[in-house]
């Protein structure tokens, strides 16, 4: 594996998630036990849509071929990753199911591989 792989990988799982927050707003949340009415679909229209972007983030971070921008391409995911992980937590303190945990060890695991191919030198070079 290498950063190339990892921002594909990424930028089809993020695009997926991306596509079925939009089209289909309560199933991910459902995972966790949580409901979204109808009209607060609009919360998970917009999260759709900040995954579209992060999606296209990691497409477009595959083609840098120089070390300065392949690097922010991988602190911006593990920003992104660690500040979901963080909300996540926060939602299980205010009576989100467990099921959560599942979620944010996904994105710890995730910022591991950020790290490891995104931010050492060598694999930039």
């Amino acid at each position: 594996m290498n950063l190339r792989i990892l921002l594909t990988f990424h930028g089809l799982i993020t695009l997926a998630a991306g596509m079925v927050l939009i089209a289909a707003p309560g199933l991910i949340p459902s995972a966790v036990g949580v409901r979204v009415p109808a009209d607060a679909y609009l919360v998970c229209y917009l999260l759709g849509a900040a995954e579209l972007a992060v999606s296209f983030l990691s497409f477009a971070g595959r083609s840098l071929r120089q070390s300065d921008g392949a690097r922010l391409v991988a602190q911006t995911m593990i920003v992104f990753h660690g500040c979901t992980a963080a909300v996540e937590a926060y939602a299980f303190t205010r009576g989100v199911h467990a099921a959560i945990w599942a979620n944010v060890a996904l994105r710890m695991a995730v910022i591991a591989l950020f790290a490891h191919y995104g931010l050492r030198r060598k694999a930039l070079s």
